[in-house]
């Protein structure tokens, strides 16, 4: 049979590894590589999606020896909760493809890097070793700090040192657990399989290893007071940067949450639930909270996923707090939706954003106005996605969000104050279209030109998808419940 789990995996790297090879290759050819190989690798993830998954633990599982002396293999592998995200992450990354044919200033090295990021991004949700884990987990972190250094704007330094520092220390508890889960396993193998049906830790180390995952997964996600980084990294990061950064990277942390934390360690984070919900809704309150004292439309957007992601928490917490089956998977359906969804709606915002920005130079939501009349096209692309990352019924954060909200009502009632997260996003989208597409134009703004094709063709999908997710989300979570109904803690 063919592997097309593997070949999906590392179809990218093949192509980055042309490029390099093609090293005078014209910009054009380039970039039409980058494209071409992103868009196989999105067929592989839609013959991955059509192969489906089972009830019965992970599918279309490939492995081979790697290093069997301590009992690491290459092993990859979906079920439920991975598959959608590889699918989310092939998409994402072939827009963005798309998006930067546009990129002039080093070609060869920014395509070779996107290429890298997205061999990595997909390792994450396909690997099933724990040692092969952390190899695609640290290769996404450099693929990413060389990006923003070499293709931000005016503090880019800066802001990828921070996010270097910040992640890559934030991944050294991992790495802890990761080895006193393999000492607990008997035998001893790096087997996530092994680790999820039989937790190899119990009491204390189980708790210890809880905690050292709770702080990787708290920086990559990012929860409150973990995020610091996230603001400054999103703002100088070129626009496909800031897409992949939010659409794919953050999800590496709430993946882990689950695929780790709560599977690997599930009697301790049973017992920390409480602690785990209240981060959870910190972060909602605070994200929200944050966005809305900002008057530079792309630091509110990188605020709005930390509300968002708060809310992935809060259903993560509510599953493992949760008594009754129906309502754990309940919670856990939304939180694997909302990952989906926030992915397509603030992927669409950060591609908007950069597209305003190669117009008109700022982002400063003061200095606009009027700008509906001027480019209806990106005005109501904004729009639309503005209220999906508000919530609006019949888009792609609702059906996402209501479930999350039903299990937190059924398990911890006085959490869902977290919806008040809600109410304030949908202030400051209100207030953030008033400047900038409401009202008369500014005479500055009046010779804007609309979206292109090219642009057009990178927001088309990921809109289409908001609406479809919004309204018929059974396609989705019907392969997101067959893992979740499942699950056994």
């Amino acid at each position: 049979m063919l592997p097309i789990v593997s070949l999906t995996v590392f179809l990218p790297l093949v192509g980055a590894l042309l490029i390099m090879m093609l090293r005078k290759a014209p910009r054009p050819v380039v970039h039409a590589i980058g494209i071409i190989t992103s868009g196989l690798t999105l067929l592989g993830a839609l013959w991955m999606w059509s192969r489906g998954v089972n009830e019965t633990g992970f599918a279309q599982i490939e492995q081979m020896d790697w290093m069997p002396a301590i009992g690491a293999a290459y092993r990859v592998g979906v079920d439920g909760i991975s598959l959608p995200l590889v699918l989310l992450s092939a998409l994402l990354f072939f827009l963005t493809f798309i998006y930067s044919a546009k990129v002039r200033e080093r070609p060869h090295a920014f395509v070779v890097l996107l290429l890298l990021l997205e061999t990595a991004a997909i390792g994450v949700f396909t690997a099933l070793d724990a040692i092969l884990f952390y190899v695609f987990f640290e290769v996404s972190l450099v693929s990413m700090y060389f990006m923003i250094a070499g293709w931000g704007h005016e503090d880019r330094q800066r802001a990828a040192l921070m996010f270097f520092i910040y992640t890559l220390l934030g991944s050294l508890p991992l790495l802890l657990a990761i080895l006193g889960m393999y000492l607990g396993s008997d035998p001893n193998t790096f087997d996530m399989r092994v680790w999820i049906d039989n937790p190899p830790l119990s009491g204390t180390a189980a708790m210890l290893a809880l905690v050292a995952m709770l702080f990787t997964f708290a920086v990559k996600t990012p929860v409150f007071p973990f995020h610091t980084w996230l603001p400054a990294a999103h703002v100088q990061a070129p626009t496909a940067g800031s897409v992949i950064l939010a659409g794919v990277m953050l999800k590496f942390g709430t993946y882990g949450l689950i695929r780790f934390a709560l599977q690997m360690t599930p009697e301790a984070f049973r017992d920390a639930g409480i602690v785990i919900l209240t981060f959870g809704v910190i972060a909602a309150l605070y994200g929200a909270f944050a966005a809305l004292a900002q008057s530079d439309l792309k630091r509110l957007i990188a605020y709005t996923s930390v509300n968002h992601m708060g809310y992935i928490v809060v259903g993560v917490a509510i599953a493992a707090l949760a008594l009754d089956p129906a309502i754990r998977a309940t919670a856990l359906d939304g939180s694997v939706l909302q990952m989906v969804s926030h992915g397509l709606v603030t992927g669409a915002l950060f591609f908007l954003v950069g597209m305003l920005q190669d117009r008109a130079k700022t982002r400063e939501m003061d200095q606009f106005g009027g700008l509906l009349k001027v480019v209806p096209i990106l005005g109501w692309s904004f729009v639309l996605a503005a209220f999906a990352s508000l919530g609006l019924p019949g888009l792609a954060h609702f059906p996402a969000e209501f479930q999350i909200f039903l299990a937190t009502l059924q398990v911890e009632p006085v959490a869902i104050i977290v919806i008040l997260g809600i109410v304030i996003t949908a202030g400051l989208y209100l207030r953030a279209i008033g400047k900038i597409f409401l009202g008369e134009p500014r005479e500055q703004w009046t010779g804007m030109s609309d979206l292109n094709t090219r642009e057009v063709l990178t927001l088309g999908p990921l809109l289409i998808l908001i609406i479809v997710v919004g309204i018929a989300p059974a396609w989705v979570l019907d392969v997101i419940h067959k893992t979740t109904a499942a699950l056994q803690f």
